[in-house]
């Protein structure tokens, strides 16, 4: 079966040459209760939230985006791009920095949580800003590109951390940037010699894919191995445009994964999982997580529940191929990182004895062997390296 994206739906007011200009696309973005009131007809809920909702959170949508939000089943992309009065009442869990990253920022715009790798915030702007986001305690702020001083003091703190083996570039969205000011950090930290990787988490190819032109491609590529963390979360945000630039980063040679949020009332249901996930793989993009929303201000009416997750996770086990199977993962609040979380199908043990009853009911055993007779391969050629890794957060 091969599948068919369809063109998002350009207003007819607009020129072809326009709407395909990523510039173009920030410069008219969506950002005032009158600019959304050309494009949609607001409810009471979401006008309430543009008076008062500002102030928790920034506004702000492309046009492109907002085209996919007004068409067939858009109600779901809607939810994501538009403010609601919900957003103001309290709930379940409200936090500010539900990731504790205030608390792992040991230099400006550096956030270092893992032994290995340490993200590098360029920029706070993202050119739509997803009402669940993150980071609102910094994202939104309107500071398109890093000042030189925080920029340099980043810079110097990734080079003295030789334990450091990968940068994730974010923000914001690190591809709002100029090509020129991407080039910049890109060669910057490429001449940092223990720098191994650099990965870009975007939602452009989602929100603006015009924004991956064969000018980016390139100097992507000039500066691999650089892998592309895209950020689609429903099927409906796959569209021709989104495709195409999804096949022209594969095409040469930049890694794409993905990592899509479970969403209340907009994803959160297998069938939707499985089909945003099967488009993506057959478009050479790796579903890479699937992320229990976190519970920052503003976000309760968005968030799921743990089972709910678990029960769409274990309904597509076995149904879906590995390959198109995300991890599912919750970011424990206040920094305690990442944890997976997987069904369980052991049903009872007895010694080295394990009892399954697998995802379509077979039953069976799996017998380990003793305790006394596992042993441990030669790895000296390679414990020192394993040392420095585990201890590299502590070590410069």
């Amino acid at each position: 079966m091969k599948f068919v994206f369809s063109k998002s739906p350009k207003p007819d007011q607009f020129a072809e040459s326009d709407w395909n200009n990523w510039t173009w696309q920030l410069r008219h973005s969506l950002k005032t209760q009158a600019d959304f009131e050309k494009h949609f007809e607001l409810s009471a809920e979401e006008r309430a939230a543009f008076q008062g909702g500002k102030e928790l959170f920034n506004i702000r949508t492309t046009p492109y985006y907002a085209s996919l939000a007004t068409g067939r089943g858009g109600d779901s992309l809607r939810q994501i791009l538009m403010p609601h009065r919900r957003e103001l009442e309290g709930g379940a869990q409200q936090m500010l920095d539900p990731l504790g990253e205030k608390k792992n920022n040991p230099a400006p715009r550096v956030i270092h949580r893992y032994s290995d790798r340490a993200l590098f915030l360029i920029t706070d702007i993202c050119s739509v800003y997803c009402r669940f986001c993150t980071r609102k305690h910094f994202t939104g702020q309107e500071q398109a590109f890093i000042k030189s001083e925080e920029y340099e003091q980043a810079l110097a703190y990734i080079r003295n951390h030789t334990g450091l083996r990968e940068v994730i570039l974010s923000g914001g969205d690190p591809l709002t940037v100029s090509d020129a000011q991407l080039e910049r950090v890109l060669s910057d930290l490429r001449q940092i010699e223990h720098i191994e990787i650099i990965r870009i988490g975007t939602r452009m190819p989602v929100v603006c894919p015009m924004r991956i032109t064969d000018d980016l491609v390139k100097i992507l590529k000039k500066y691999k191995p650089v892998y592309l963390m895209s950020h689609f979360n429903h099927p409906q945000e796959l569209t021709e445009e989104a495709a195409m630039a999804l096949e022209r980063l594969v095409d040469n040679g930049v890694p794409v994964m993905n990592q899509m949020v479970l969403l209340n009332g907009i994803n959160n249901h297998p069938a939707l999982v499985q089909a945003l996930n099967r488009r993506l793989l057959y478009l050479r993009v790796k579903p890479y997580y699937m992320f229990q929303c976190d519970p920052s201000i503003g976000t309760d009416h968005l968030r799921t529940s743990i089972e709910d997750s678990l029960e769409i996770q274990k309904e597509l086990w076995g149904h879906l191929s590995g390959l198109a199977m995300p991890h599912l993962s919750v970011d424990i609040p206040e920094g305690g990182g990442k944890t997976y979380l997987v069904p369980n199908f052991q049903v009872g043990q007895e010694g080295t004895t394990r009892h399954f009853v697998g995802w379509d009911g077979v039953r069976a055993e799996y017998v380990s062997p003793s305790a006394e007779s596992i042993r441990k391969p030669d790895a000296s050629l390679y414990e020192e390296e394993w040392h420095l890794l585990k201890n590299s957060k502590n070590r410069s």
